[in-house]
């Protein structure tokens, strides 16, 4: 029985190398007519048939000049076949010409599909390519090896502000009949993936401004954003935010970024002296700068440039993805595009990450690409690895950092729990059924932290030299896992390959359990080592990084080891007794540490550790210790130490500027398998916790809160504002949500008054989520008054549904059904799928152990899965521990999967169906309970290939 559609054997090499494809497009609203000149060369084999690649297409004409052909289409096989007869001889370069129909869709985001209206035009039209949507456009060979040069023209209507495609323009636009213009596009530099291929016609405000390099060499940035959808500010601070991506990619990326560091700063800065320059039209100070950055960048080896003379982030309003890379148009979430004053901090942080994200991808899978889907994980893993780098030197290595560690820790939807889940795949998987199964937590956080774990071991600047000499190699082709790890091998001397075909290949991760040892006599320490083994029963290599501390938190000694047996034993001689152990510093290895030091000892560390995050796993630690204390004895009072300890912590004001409010996070989670899945005990828990704390410290909690509340003066930039403002924040509305789990009248005032009055849209979010999960008079009253407000505005619409369907109130089923059917959602919007029913389905105490919540999960899953394939299989992440779960939820939890399989047809929807089947699979506990009270399961008996 196959348990995916897609398998590593199905992607063979290509027949032929495509060379070229001249593109026509004539826009329509209800239909686009596309004829296709598609120049292929034989290899050294003669053809008599090609098979290319066309999804729901109507053919009209197939032709190819100087060749006899025949074709045939299978509609449903999504293949048109075409037969030369004579062969076409070896080494011959044919043009294939094609004419065919292809129709938008309003709700299947691939292809060609609707995003919204002009004003009082017709439909913006854009397309998503990712992975085989360009063969819903054209029939082609829609394979990312079928890298090739494009030149397009379009002909739309003329109200539409923007016709948009890959690469520069040939020319001006122009009429071609009343009412419809053609505009031209020449993609002839860097030849691309199928997958990379755009065309958007829509109406957008354009926002623009000159990039120029240290060198002189400039572009133009644009930002196309939904008609009206800004003031004039985000515009001009989100094009400086990518302005200054571009900047640090050039600078602090390539193959020397860690040499001359000091003149890349000094560049760095004078860069925005000459910028400030330009805006006051200072020509003498213009004039100073550029001869000083020219002399400067001169002495140093710069990372990537771009090559085109336009580079566009386009906003689209649906999308299954937040940005998608596309080959000089990007397109981002139009909630992210900009800072919009009614962002989130996580949606600003989002927003800075996405676009140096999006633009890395220009070097790392447009110039380099990977070999087919499998390889997904390389074009992202090194291009998250980058964008983590770059989110670091804005707001600060430490707070970065830890914030990578809460998304890898977090019990909900962390990287580390799912991995052990019933859906979880390895990076490389065996296989999958739809390419939007690799777009998960393992793609984009464990993927970059196995990269992580390489730089670790080749050390910062080997890994910049051989990732530099995969970039040279492989420019302008595609490349291969084996190609990656090739580069990394020749450039540091050191064996990847056994660590790879581990890491890449099985699913889970490595538990380490150490045992420290100290000889007084001889002052040696000596520390063992025992890992676990992987599911296929090998071994991990991975880099350990510890360090030994004193009493005040100074280190004694430091190492990074490579862990590669099953048991290993690292020995310090010449060393004083340690007072704690910091263990996996900066988090050096993806997995977990079992080591249980008394209880003192992690107190000290937690107060003094210098590595931010062994100072957080102390304190999370901890926090686990007392979370189990209360689930074995529900009665027990919270401990006056660990209140002490968090109401400390949140008063040291270096620690929260460097780490920000963050650091204070406590999961409702502990490592015991007995009480790992009791959601609503583990809730109730920390609820206690928090609630003991802020009794006990209420006046130091008020007064750090008012401390934070203070606005800081302007510094060094508006990145770096913010990134302090975002501390700041995080750090005040942690002490309000401590304060809140009293559900004291005081407190209701409290929280009212930050929500009418709070000027970040954080600040109001955070006060409303508390309001929601109080008993305060006015809860109903506020929710009314809130949904009405946000329905007017995307960006805050998309935030109060996560914050609703995220919360734990007894009414929030009634409150969901009834937004819901409110006229501002919209079921076809993606995003608005993610934030209500996404988050509703991680919300696991209400989704899961309730009887209306699963009864309602199951109905969303089941309307959601004709409208959304991706975001349908998302919320199935929520089943990934059933047979977890208390044996009284198994059964009817394992009810809603075996409903929605019933309602579906494999065919059709593969992804959700085999999804489905296999978090059944990995529940045999809960599938035989169910079975004998319901019985047979249709589903898991029958073959699905």
């Amino acid at each position: 029985m196959r348990l995916f559609r897609y398998y590593p054997e199905d992607f063979g090499v290509l027949t032929v190398k495509v060379v070229h494809m001249d593109l026509a497009f004539d826009v329509y609203v209800d239909h686009t007519r596309v004829v296709s000149a598609l120049t292929a060369e034989t290899l050294d084999a003669p053809i008599a048939s090609l098979a290319l690649n066309a999804r729901d297409l109507d053919i009209l004409r197939v032709a190819c000049d100087g060749h006899s052909i025949a074709h045939a289409y299978d509609r449903g096989a999504a293949i048109l076949t075409v037969t030369f007869d004579p062969p076409v001889p070896p080494r011959t370069r044919f043009t294939l010409d094609t004419e065919t129909i292809c129709r938008p869709s309003s709700h299947t985001l691939e292809g060609l599909y609707y995003d919204g209206s002009c004003p009082g035009g017709p439909p913006v039209q854009i397309t998503q390519c990712q992975q085989w949507g360009f063969q819903r456009l054209v029939p082609c060979l829609d394979d990312m090896t079928a890298k090739c040069t494009y030149t397009t023209t379009i002909a739309a209507d003329d109200g539409y502000t923007n016709i948009l495609s890959n690469g520069d323009p040939a020319g001006p636009r122009y009429l071609v009949a009343p009412g419809r213009s053609v505009q031209e596009y020449r993609n002839t530099t860097t030849p691309m993936a199928p997958y990379l291929f755009f065309l958007g016609v829509g109406c957008y405000d354009t926002h623009r401004r000159e990039f120029e390099y240290p060198d002189g060499r400039a572009f133009s940035l644009e930002i196309l954003a939904k008609p009206g959808f800004a003031p004039d500010e985000p515009p001009e601070r989100a094009l400086d935010i990518l302005a200054d991506a571009v900047m640090w990619v050039h600078l602090f990326t390539g193959p020397e970024p860690y040499r001359d560091r000091k003149t890349r700063q000094e560049i760095w800065r004078l860069i925005r002296v000459r910028d400030a320059a330009k805006r006051a039209g200072d020509r003498e100070s213009l004039a100073e700068t550029r001869e000083a950055l020219a002399g400067l960048v001169a002495t140093i080896t710069p990372g990537y440039a771009y090559t085109g003379s336009v580079y566009r982030e386009i906003a689209m309003q649906n999308s299954d993805f937040g940005g998608m890379e596309n080959v000089g148009n990007t397109t981002i979430a139009a909630n992210r595009i900009m800072p919009y004053p009614e962002a989130t901090d996580p949606a600003f942080e989002y927003m800075v990450r996405v676009k140096v994200h999006e633009y890395y991808h220009n070097e790392n899978g447009s110039e380099v690409t990977g070999r087919s889907p499998f390889e997904i994980w390389l074009n992202e893993a090194v291009t998250v690895h980058i964008e983590n780098r770059h989110h670091a030197f804005f707001f600060g290595e430490a707070y970065s950092r830890l914030q990578t560690v809460l998304d890898l820790l977090d019990p909900v939807a962390g990287t580390l729990v799912l991995d052990r889940g019933a859906g979880s795949m390895p990076i490389e998987p065996d296989g999958f059924d739809d390419p939007n199964d690799l777009i998960t937590g393992v793609t984009y956080v464990k993927a970059p932290e196995f990269v992580r774990m390489i730089e670790t071991l080749m050390g910062k600047e080997t890994f910049a030299e051989g990732l530099a000499l995969y970039h040279d190699r492989f420019r302008h082709k595609n490349a291969s896992t084996d190609d990656w790890i090739r580069c990394m091998e020749e450039v540091s001397g050191q064996d990847f390959t056994g660590m790879a075909a581990v890491w890449l290949k099985e699913k889970e991760y490595p538990v380490l359990t150490v045992a420290p040892s100290y000889d007084p006599a001889a002052r040696r320490f000596t520390l063992a080592c025992r890992q676990n083994r992987s599911p296929g029963g090998r071994p991990r290599e991975f880099p350990f990084r510890f360090a030994l501390a004193d009493a005040d938190g100074r280190d004694i000694a430091e190492r990074t080891v490579r862990i590669a047996g099953e048991e290993e034993e690292v020995v310090i001689d010449d060393v004083d007794r340690p007072a704690f152990l910091s263990l996996n510093r900066g988090y050096s290895f993806y997995g977990k540490v079992v080591y249980r030091p008394p209880e003192d000892e992690l107190y000290l560390q937690a107060a003094k550790d210098a590595d931010i995050v062994g100072r957080f796993t102390a304190f999370n630690a901890l926090a686990g210790h007392e979370m189990l204390r209360l689930l074995e004895d529900p009665g027990a009072a919270v401990s006056s130490r660990f209140a002490d300890l968090c109401a400390g912590l949140l008063a040291d004001d270096a620690l929260m500027e460097e780490a920000g409010g963050q650091f204070l996070t406590i999961f409702p989670a502990v490592d015991d398998e007995r009480f790992a899945h009791r959601y609503r005990a583990l809730h109730d828990a920390r609820k206690k916790i928090l609630a003991a704390v802020g009794a006990r410290h209420a006046d130091t909690l008020l007064a750090v809160y008012r401390q934070a509340a203070v606005d800081l003066p302007s510094g060094d930039g508006y990145l770096e504002d913010e990134a302090r403002a975002i501390r700041r924040r995080q750090r005040k509305n942690t002490c309000l949500a401590i304060l809140a789990a009293r559900d004291a009248p005081e407190i209701h005032r409290l929280l009212a008054g930050q929500f009418r009055e709070a000027a970040a849209a954080t600040d109001r979010l955070t006060a409303f989520g508390l309001i929601l999960e109080s008993s305060a008079p006015e809860r109903l009253n506020i929710l009314a008054e809130f949904c009405a407000a946000s329905a007017k505005n995307p960006v805050a619409w998309e935030s109060f549904l996560a914050v609703v369907a995220g919360s734990d109130c007894d009414d929030i089923v009634e409150i969901l059904r009834r937004i819901e059917s409110s006229p501002a959602f919209s079921v076809e919007q993606a995003g608005e799928q993610r934030a209500l029913y996404g988050r509703f389905a991680l919300n696991r105490k209400r989704s899961l152990e309730t009887e209306e919540g699963r009864a309602y999960l199951g109905e969303v899953l089941r309307r959601l899965a004709r409208v959304n394939e991706y975001s349908t299989a998302r919320a199935l992440d929520a089943f990934a521990f059933i047979d977890a779960m208390e044996p009284r939820h198994r059964v009817p939890v394992a009810g809603v999967l075996v409903g929605l399989l019933a309602s579906l047809d494999p065919g059709e929807h593969p992804a959700i169906f085999n999804n489905a089947r296999r978090f059944l699979l990995g529940a045999p506990e809960a599938v035989r309970a169910y079975e004998a009270e319901h019985g047979e399961i249709p589903a898991l008996r029958k073959d699905t290939s």
